[in-house]
Parts: C-alpha cells; sequence; structure tokens
C-alpha cells in the first residue's frame, strides 16, 4: 500500500493516536494525517499549531514519512481520497467505537465516494486514552504529571505553555491592562518560559513542570485558605520568578534566589508589590531565608516544597529530575550531599517544621516523611 491517512481533530494528539499512526506506517510507505476544521468543535489550539505539533511528535519519532495536511471545508474521507489514500486506519478501543464508526465508515464510502476505513485495535494500557480524557485531566494539583504519560512531548510542552499563558495574563489583567503593560508582560512571559530560565534544556527539574506544579499548589491553598487575592498574587508573582536564575556557580556574586529577586526588582513589572514579591523570593534561599520575615513565607516555601509530599509516581519523577540537574556533581559527591538534605528535611518534617503553612502540612506532611525516608534507605543501599 503506498498511503494510507489517519484523520482527527487531534486536540491534542495522544499517545493512542501515535500508536494508531505508527501501525499506519506498517501498512503503507506514506502516512498523511488529516486534520479537520470542526466547526462544531472549540479546539484548545489553532489547526496551525496542531499542525506543527504532530509534525513535531512524528519527527521524535523518527518518523519521515509522516505529513500532515490541514482539511478546510471537505470531508476527510473525500480528502483522503483526493490525496492519493485509498484507506483510513481507525482505532477501536470499545464496542461503542465500532458501531459509531462503522456508520461513518459507511457514510463515507456509500455517501461520499470516499476512502474506506480499516479498523485496529491499541493495546491495552492506552485503551482509554482519547483527547477528552487528557483534556479532562487539567486543573488539580499534580495534572501535569498525569498528562504528561498520556500524550507525545511536543503536545505536552505546548498544552503546559497554553496552561501557564493563562495563569500568566490572568495575574496582569490582560483585559484591562495598557498596551505598554501588555507589551511587558508579554516580553517577561517569553523570558521565563523560554531557554533562558524555565523552558532551558538543562533544566530537568527547576523546569516549566515544576512552574506549573507550583501554581497550582498556590491556586490550591488560596481556594481551601480563602487567602486574600492580594496574597494569591504576590505568592504566584514570587513563585513565577524564584527559580528564574538558576546557577550551579558556587561564585557567582549573588546566590540563584537573590539573583532571580534582582530579576524581578528590574523587570519593572509591578512597582507596588516588588519589595514583599523580592522578599518572598530571598526567603527561598538557603542562606537568606531564616533571617526573612514576611506573613506569606510559609506559604511560598511550603508551595515549593510541596513536591515532597505527592504520590509515589510523581515523587520519584521528581528525584530522577533532580539526579539529571545535578548530574555534573560527582555520583558518590551527590548522593552525600543528597542524604544530608534529605536528612536534614525529614528531620524537620518528623518535627512538624518542614511545612509552615498549616494547609500544606496537613496535605503532604506525612506522605514527604515516607518519601523521604525511603530515598535515604536507597541513597544508602545503592
Amino acid at each position: 500500500m503506498q498511503r494510507i491517512g489517519f484523520s482527527g481533530t487531534l486536540d491534542p494528539i495522544t499517545n493512542g493516536h501515535m500508536w494508531v499512526i505508527g501501525e499506519a506506517r506498517s501498512l503503507a510507505d506514506e502516512v498523511i494525517v488529516f486534520l479537520s476544521q470542526n466547526p462544531a468543535k472549540k479546539p484548545q489550539f489553532p489547526a496551525e499549531d496542531r499542525k506543527r505539533i504532530i509534525e513535531q511528535s512524528a519527527r521524535e519519532c523518527g518518523w519521515d514519512n509522516v505529513q500532515v495536511v490541514i482539511v478546510k471545508g471537505d470531508y476527510t474521507a473525500r480528502a483522503a481520497k483526493k490525496h492519493g489514500c485509498d484507506y483510513l486506519i481507525r482505532g477501536i478501543r470499545t464496542t461503542a467505537d465500532f458501531d459509531y464508526e462503522n456508520l461513518i465508515q459507511q457514510t463515507n464510502v456509500d455517501v461520499l465516494q470516499g476512502a474506506k476505513t480499516i479498523f485496529v485495535m491499541p493495546p491495552r494500557d492506552l485503551g482509554s486514552v482519547s483527547s477528552s480524557f487528557v483534556k479532562a485531566l487539567e486543573g488539580p494539583v499534580g495534572w501535569n504529571w498525569t498528562m504528561k504519560k498520556f500524550v507525545p512531548g511536543p503536545a505536552y510542552h505546548a498544552w503546559i505553555l497554553d496552561c501557564l499563558r493563562k495563569e500568566w495574563e490572568a495575574l496582569w489583567h490582560y483585559a484591562t491592562a495598557s498596551q505598554a503593560d501588555i507589551a511587558l508582560a508579554d516580553h517577561w512571559f517569553a523570558h521565563l518560559t523560554g531557554p533562558q530560565a524555565y523552558g532551558g534544556a538543562e533544566r530537568h527539574y527547576h523546569n516549566l513542570d515544576h512552574l506549573v506544579h507550583g501554581l497550582s499548589e498556590i491556586r490550591v491553598w488560596a481556594d481551601n485558605t480563602y487567602a486574600p487575592k492580594r496574597d494569591s498574587a504576590l505568592v504566584k508573582k514570587a513563585f513565577w520568578f524564584h527559580d528564574a536564575i538558576y546557577s550551579h556557580d558556587e561564585d557567582a556574586l549573588y546566590s540563584s534566589e537573590e539573583a532571580s529577586a534582582q530579576l524581578w526588582l528590574a523587570s519593572g513589572l509591578d512597582a507596588g508589590d516588588n519589595l514583599d514579591v523580592a522578599q518572598l523570593i530571598r526567603a527561598t534561599d538557603h542562606f537568606q531565608g531564616p533571617g526573612i520575615s514576611h506573613a506569606l513565607k510559609d506559604a511560598m516555601l511550603s508551595a515549593d516544597l510541596a513536591i515532597l509530599g505527592q504520590d509515589e509516581e510523581v515523587y520519584h519523577a521528581y528525584t530522577q529530575a533532580i539526579g539529571l540537574e545535578y548530574a555534573h556533581v560527582d555520583p558518590v559527591r551527590f548522593k552525600q550531599q543528597r542524604g544530608l538534605a534529605l536528612q536534614h528535611l525529614c528531620g524537620k518534617a518528623q518535627a512538624g517544621q518542614l511545612f509552615g503553612d498549616a494547609y500544606f502540612a496537613d496535605q503532604y506532611n506525612a506522605r514527604a516523611i515516607e518519601n523521604m525516608q525511603k530515598e535515604i534507605a536507597a541513597l544508602a543501599s545503592g
């Protein structure tokens, strides 16, 4: 078979979709993904963005025989026929899927004189994965870690950037801001999410994942504690900037936290909150933090440390990321230093001092102790 088509809205493309495309590649020399524009649907991403995401996902797999075509004002089955595809391929997960797809297939062939359909059944671990399933994950604390398992890297990256963009625009009141203020905020969003900050390739933990998780923690903390909007905004601003500069250079003029505080102070974003936000950023500094007094310090530190109290799967992802971020350190020294740091933090947790904010302590303290004790044991035995 020379060409086979695969169609859908693909918003976002999932690992299930990627599996079907992979099956198509085993059947044909070339695969064409027909990206439909359905006016009845309101996709998260415009068609051109979805096309780019699919192309990037295919390249990451090393697939050089997959192309993407946006279908405008036509049925995908008919568009497939025009592009030399006698067959479309569809994944079938349930009997309901089959009944629906069979009806569509009959319409495609008998009414539209379009391409016929080949049905394939995905493996069990992908049987429930769909775009609507993935979309429904967004929101609760840790949603990003869960979503990451079900979509290819480019789709995940695009999704969390979109989520961060919404957070950022709400924080800086884009709906009522002046054009000059929006331009300034846009500049800093690009900077913070770009390669020079959280989007850097060397950022394995202090990265976009960390940013999304922390902002989710702050949002849920504010909802559950009825924190004033200004308090929530201050902590969020500080969290956006607290790891904006992250350096392993021990001879640097400033610590990473102080350098991040200075970056915030020079940003020009919000003179009214300058000192409050800078102090909250400095509170995350191991050396400066103890001497800083601020009413929101405990909330800021607790949001930053909340990763320690996550479920086993997320905590494992966190420890793997930390290991990669410190890959430049001699392995023996890393284990020693990591073990000492964990013993210190675990001791604070056992004394009820790790999470200064009561909400976070109630949510995460017990699990944090369990996670850290397991890691300490693993470091000692390894």
